[in-house]
């Protein structure tokens, strides 16, 4: 079979249920295989390897020195473990990192700082409903302050991705609300957000709409800068953010992206799977008579759950409203990572893309902290540098 017969047999075994089958095809692919016309079937599951497939505990996330395979994404509703059968023929970390140890349930001290707030509330809309979990800063006193949401990756929760990124810490110094929208495991079994989705590519419809439902109520119910409102997140999470730039760009002024992928380059789980593990293709751009919202995007270059060239998608679809100048910066974390940091501006001078690419980091969050999951310590700090992006921009005068 020719690749592109492979995904289309691969897209009609998805929509019949037949995941499975489904991921053998594509993993035969992405592995240079060919395809066989039956993947074997046994008993409860497939083994593809003649053994039963793995099964990834994915609430690890202190670094050791081992060689497992903390986090796979994205997911649907079915058991992780169809998400490891890719992986396995790899023969690697997933996430680019050493392997992980469970750690202690998440303390106060690891989410928010002293003197501040970290309140959990909800949302509905006949979309449906999602909890969210709001940072107030201890200086807010009623006077507009600038709001940030934060979209988690699969496997984790608001604390665990607050514990991780520190982005309540860096918001307390900033005078910032963030907000992060939590994915239940009923929308999805690993609580990845659906960004591969077309139902939840589209404004006004599915997850979209909830999380800009979460932005507004919070917009209602305090003061907040309203030209100053940002969104970004980590893999799924971080494909979700560039989702919502395409069909919100009048709400979001800035986004954020570490470790996604661009929107529009998948529209079906066997789509994303490709797009996961060799970039996407030549992706239509949702929404051309749109402006573009200015980027932030950090990427590994060792990232083996997310190809490194999706980040650079990511600024293709976002340059392609905007006449720039390009510079090239680089740099090296003492005792971290290298990294080499391009910045697209305008017209006028002003920084409107920004690329990182992490030399030697994988699938984690750039100079997170070993509190939450899938982080990577040495930098360069990708929260407190993502932030000051943000604050730079603001929307236009209507």
């Amino acid at each position: 079979m020719l690749n592109q017969d492979i995904i289309r047999e691969a897209t009609r075994l998805t929509r019949a249920g037949q995941l499975v089958e489904a991921t053998a095809l594509l993993q035969r692919m992405l592995g240079g295989d060919s395809a066989p016309d039956t993947p074997s079937r046994s008993g409860s599951g497939i083994a593809l390897t003649g053994r039963e497939p793995l099964i990834i505990d994915a609430k690890a996330n202190r670094i050791e020195e081992t060689d497992n395979h903390p986090q796979l994404e994205p997911a649907t509703s079915q058991p992780r473990r169809l998400w490891a059968l890719l992986d396995r023929k790899k023969g690697r970390s997933g996430i680019g990192l050493p392997g992980v140890i469970k750690r202690a349930p998440l303390s106060t001290p690891d989410i928010v700082p002293e003197g501040a707030r970290f309140i959990e509330s909800m949302y509905s809309s006949p979309a449906g409903s999602r909890a969210y979990r709001l940072f107030i800063p201890s200086r807010y006193q009623e006077r507009p302050l600038p709001l940030v949401v934060m979209l988690h990756g699969c496997n984790q929760s608001p604390d665990d991705f607050a514990a991780g990124t520190r982005m309540n810490f860096i918001a307390e110094e900033q005078d910032c609300f963030v907000v992060y929208p939590a994915q239940p495991s009923q929308a999805n079994q690993a609580k990845c957000w659906n960004w591969f989705r077309t139902a939840d590519q589209q404004r006004g419809r599915g997850e979209p709409s909830l999380i800009a439902g979460i932005t507004r109520q919070i917009m209602d119910d305090y003061l907040v800068d309203r030209k100053r409102v940002y969104v970004g997140g980590l893999s799924a999470g971080a494909a979700a953010a560039a989702v919502m730039g395409a069909t919100y760009n009048d709400l979001y002024a800035a986004i954020g992206i570490h470790s996604g992928l661009a929107c529009g380059v998948a529209t079906d789980l066997p789509s994303a799977l490709v797009a996961m593990r060799q970039g996407g293709p030549n992706h239509k751009v949702i929404f051309d008579d749109r402006p573009s919202v200015p980027t932030i995007v950090f990427h590994g270059d060792r990232d083996t759950t997310v190809h490194p060239g999706n980040g650079g998608q990511i600024l293709e679809q976002s340059v392609r409203a905007v006449s720039t100048q390009k510079t090239v910066y680089s740099g090296q974390v003492p005792g971290g990572h290298a990294y080499t940091r391009t910045i697209l501006s305008d017209a006028s001078g002003r920084g409107m893309l920004e690329h990182w690419n992490i030399h030697g980091a994988g699938h984690a969050w750039s100079g997170g902290s070993p509190a939450g999951s899938y982080t990577d310590p040495r930098g360069p700090d990708a929260t407190r540098e993502m932030l000051r992006f943000f604050l730079q921009h603001s929307l236009p005068d209507e």
